[in-house]
């Protein structure tokens, strides 16, 4: 007999080989119905797998979050099935769940010509319709397990050479498992749902693109079909309309819209910024400039640097493919030497803290900088601002005692979390990642790390009410040292990974760097990297779709706009914006012989927040009708009155904390 423990704790006796699907008949008909999958201590598990041993069990339905994956997974089966029933002798490759859905990556090639023949978005609909028609049929999945050359055997018979790659991929002695939906199989890890009608109807193939087999450039390029599933059709309704709002909200097309940046192919993953976005990017700065004041000394290291002092930080021999060589392009130039452009600032400010002695009393050492550095990015991997090659970090590092770093830790967090307020961004996660199975430093350094951090990350929460959510990503840390990493949520509900906070064992001692404490031995400090925004080009990115354009007016490159409705309110309209300017706002003036709705439509388009109007009324009552961004009412103010609402809307929040 074995024994199962139940999530309430109770124990039951089974035969040992009992099934999951048993048990759950055992409890009742109607969970056995709505089951899907279970889990044995923990490990998701089919339904029909034999249980041997004592476990802890829990029978997982299909509303259950954790069903979702099986969804997607199951769902992709059904997508390469389809396809292969519709275009016979398409090679299925590799199809994973991912984010939000899944994709399956496929060779299909002409029947006459027997050339490459890629799927184009007018084939989805047609697989999705066989889709829905292998569903409907409900098909069991059922597992087998086979020795390897009877495995190669049948998919070489079948033309899969793909499939033969993969499993000679499959380490030996590992299990190839083989998953049945009624007369079609593939080569699977699992686990997979108890029958295809478990899948439901709310799925949706979203689009086509290239992939390069196994992700590998020199390999054949394959078309990659992208899908999106969900446990109910509502689910799918928001994500799609989420996707449709991220398309309005899309920060390359506002950039353009609104005058912001751009791109070039001389300059690729660089951002050319023009007035309105550099505008907007000083502010970002001169705002996280403020927030650091009396408590950050902000230095500044070099661009350029010998490898040698990257070989000697490890990153020339771990991080050299993201990297940018540099060297003088006179042949003849008497210094020969290969530099690097900086890819991060932590070595340069390693050398920085050990220029001059240092005592346990000048710690914790708190150095900022807003440094532009240069990583290599694939060009297909570009993305606005978003993924770039130069980018600013608002970098900072703390070098401190480990006594110290407790308390470090909380002061940054405190830090991070008022800054994502200031934006609006209220629901954040915050998680730590742990031990990596490589890794520098004793057990004993990362069980004092891992236990200090663990206790903050307690705190966070606790001090924060329940709002800030945390959770633990086991063997997710840097190989020098454990990390919380913040997550936080936008506008219409997507999740952005931003801020980090990183504790260092490593670069200190391999850079030499020490400190003298109260006994007058030397001691490596504890460098703690900390970004808030991460990428400041990025985190623009992310401001931009949040709000659409709309910024807040202390944000906003262009906080009002003086428009007049006829060419007698000129003079007006003059005075008015020398008035708004003095007063320290940014303003433009339109005097241009258009009609009044063009101009604001324009300016509306440019997500100008404010549009004053003037008209021949308004200049004899000295006042202005005042128009915002995204509103359909208008209200009519004395200039003064206006003047004075804008100058103190447009103070920024941590100014405005400061002055009340």
């Amino acid at each position: 007999m074995i024994h199962l423990t139940f999530p309430d704790n109770s124990v039951r006796s089974y035969e040992a080989g009992t099934t999951g699907a048993a048990v759950a008949e055992g409890i009742s008909k109607s969970l056995a119905k709505k089951a899907v999958a279970m889990t044995l201590d923990g490990e998701l598990r089919d339904l029909s797998d034999p249980i041997s041993a004592d476990a802890r069990i829990e029978i997982v339905t299909r509303e259950d979050p954790r069903a979702l994956e099986l969804i997607r997974h199951d769902a992709a089966h059904v997508m390469a099935e389809a396809v292969q029933e519709l275009w016979p002798g398409t090679q299925v490759t590799i199809g994973p769940v991912i984010e939000n859905g899944f994709y399956y990556d496929f060779k299909r090639v002409h029947p006459d010509t027997r050339e490459d023949w890629p799927f184009t978005p007018e084939d989805l609909p047609v697989i999705e319709k066989k889709m829905r028609e292998i569903i409907a049929r409900g098909a069991a999945f059922t597992k087998e397990v086979w020795s390897r050359e009877e495995a190669k055997r049948f998919f070489a018979a079948k033309g899969e050479t793909y499939k033969v790659e993969l499993i000679d991929a499959i380490p030996e002695g590992q299990d190839l498992k083989i998953y049945r939906q009624g007369q079609w199989l593939d080569l699977c890890r699992g686990p997979h749902m108890a029958s295809t009608r478990q899948i439901g109807d709310a799925f949706k193939l979203m689009k086509v693109a290239g992939a390069y087999w196994r992700g590998d450039s020199n390999n054949e390029m394959l078309t990659r079909i992208y899908a999106t599933a969900w446990a109910n059709e509502a689910d799918l309704k928001a994500y799609i309309h989420m996707l449709e709002e991220a398309e309005k909200r899309d920060h390359r097309k506002l950039g353009r819209e609104m005058d912001l940046f751009h791109f070039q192919e001389e300059g690729p993953g660089v951002v050319f910024w023009h007035a309105k976005g550099w505008s907007v990017f000083q502010s970002l700065v001169a705002y996280m400039r403020r927030r650091l004041a009396n408590t950050y000394d902000e230095v500044n290291a070099p661009q350029v640097l010998d490898t040698s002092l990257w070989e000697t930080s490890g990153h020339w021999g771990w991080y050299k493919e993201n990297m940018f060589s540099v060297q003088c392009a006179d042949p003849e130039a008497e210094d020969e030497r290969i530099f690097a452009l900086k890819p991060m600032n932590c070595p340069g400010h390693v050398q920085i803290f050990k220029h001059g002695l240092k005592s346990y009393r000048d710690l914790p050492m708190r150095l900022a900088e807003f440094g532009v550095v240069h990583r290599y990015e694939p060009s297909g991997a570009l993305h606005g601002l978003m993924r770039v090659r130069g980018f600013t970090q608002d970098d900072a590092h703390v070098f401190c005692t480990e006594e110290q770093m407790a308390a470090e830790c909380l002061r940054i967090n405190d830090l991070i979390l008022s800054v994502y307020k200031d934006f609006g961004f209220d629901e954040v996660v915050v998680k730590l990642s742990t031990r990596p199975e490589k890794r520098v430093g004793s057990d004993e350094l990362w069980d004092h790390a891992e236990e200090v951090m663990t206790r903050v990350l307690k705190q966070i929460e606790d001090q924060s009410g329940g709002r800030i959510k945390t959770g633990i990503l086991p063997g997710e840390g840097a190989f020098y040292g454990p990390k919380f990493e913040y997550t936080l949520r936008d506008a219409i509900g997507r999740d952005w990974q931003c801020g980090t906070t990183q504790v260092d064992f490593n670069l200190p001692e391999r850079f030499g760097a020490f400190f003298v404490d109260k006994d007058g031995e030397k001691k490596t400090p504890v460098m703690i990297h900390r970004a808030i925004c991460g990428s400041m080009e990025r985190f623009l990115g992310i401001l931009i779709e949040n709000f659409a354009g709309h910024f807040p007016l202390w944000l906003a490159p262009k906080q009002v706009v003086v428009a007049t409705i006829t060419s007698e309110a000129d003079d007006y309209a003059r005075d008015v914006h020398a008035a708004m300017r003095k007063a320290g706002l940014r303003v433009d003036l339109d005097l241009r012989n258009e009609k009044i709705n063009y101009k604001v439509r324009e300016h509306s388009l440019a997500k100008v927040p404010v549009i004053v109007v003037c008209g021949k009324r308004e200049a004899e009552e000295r006042t202005v009708n005042v128009r915002r961004l995204g509103a359909t009412d208008q209200t009519s103010m004395s200039l003064d009155d206006a003047i004075a609402a804008f100058v103190e809307e447009a103070v920024a929040p941590d100014l405005k904390r400061a002055r009340d």
